[in-house]
């Protein structure tokens, strides 16, 4: 179940940079995948749990998670519009050190010199990253900054969402904030989304409703059912191949470049995330 929620996140790079360079733009692509996501987890909780009941008290980290999670597919599509998914998908293995920054700003964590470390060693696999970028130097540059943006925003998002997993079923907190995150996706990109032209070919479809029922939901259930199985610490071992699995099939399936300073950068913060990890994140919703 692990492996396959790590293959499905690390192919949703390959499938939406494909997606977006044959016709369907960012916003209407993440306003379609998220509305049709959205339909899934509510009814899908409406079966399980018979409610989507939130307490009152809740409900502003709810309203803090839905923006968390709009910011992040904002950066998300806009990302990799602008760089290749191998790129992407090696900047994307920084996400542990956004999130463990964010608890030291929330004093959530306490700094140590392992942390201070490995925040140096990702920083410096970034730089190396953007320094071996292939294409328009500004155009991948700009999606890297997005790139960044899309793993300082989920890191936002997974802190925010967490309280609220103690409290209510993941499938109950999706069934919410996947709606509400809905909501804003189509007001943003509602006048990209008039204009587009949804003359498209089976093929995008397919990888339309792949996106949705593979990464977004599907891994929904099998990373906490995982994590039941095997506990935390194995399960947080294995994500961290999922940046190297992400580039590997971009390169494979897209015919993407990737230069030896990214491979080098895309290494250095592997060894980053192995250094200063101590906790498993939350499931992945690009």
């Amino acid at each position: 179940m692990l492996l396959t929620t790590i293959l499905l996140w690390a192919l949703n790079l390959s499938a939406t940079k494909y997606i977006l360079t044959h016709g369907l733009g960012p916003l209407p692509y993440a306003t379609v995948r998220y509305g049709l996501a959205a339909l899934i987890f509510v009814g899908l909780t409406l079966v399980a749990e018979r409610t989507l009941r939130i307490q009152r008290r809740h409900l502003p980290l709810v309203a803090l998670a839905a923006v968390a999670l709009w910011l992040n597919q904002l950066s998300f599509v806009f990302a990799l519009n602008l760089s290749t998914a191998s790129t992407i998908g090696l900047v994307l293995g920084a996400i542990p050190i956004f999130t463990a920054v964010l608890g030291l700003l929330l004093g959530t964590e306490h700094p140590s010199r392992r942390f201070w470390m490995a925040a140096a060693i990702s920083a410096v696999g970034v730089a190396f990253v953007a320094l071996g970028a292939g294409g328009e130097v500004s155009a991948s540059h700009v999606g890297i900054l997005l790139g960044l943006a899309t793993g300082a925003t989920w890191a936002a998002y997974s802190v925010t969402v967490a309280p609220l997993m103690q409290t209510y079923s993941p499938s109950r907190v999706s069934a919410i904030v996947v709606p509400a995150t809905w909501i804003l996706l189509a007001v943003s990109g509602l006048p990209k989304t008039a204009e587009q032209d949804w003359s498209l070919g089976w093929e995008i479809w397919a990888l339309l409703l792949f996106a949705t029922l593979g990464p977004l939901v599907l891994t929904n259930v099998l990373w906490f059912r995982s994590i039941h199985k095997i506990g935390p610490a194995k399960a947080t071992l294995a994500v961290n191949l999922q940046p190297f699995v992400a580039a590997v099939l971009a390169v494979i399936l897209l015919s993407e470049p990737l230069s030896w300073l990214q491979i080098f950068g895309g290494v250095l913060i592997g060894v980053a995330i192995l250094f200063v990890r101590r906790r498993a994140p939350s499931p992945q919703a690009t």
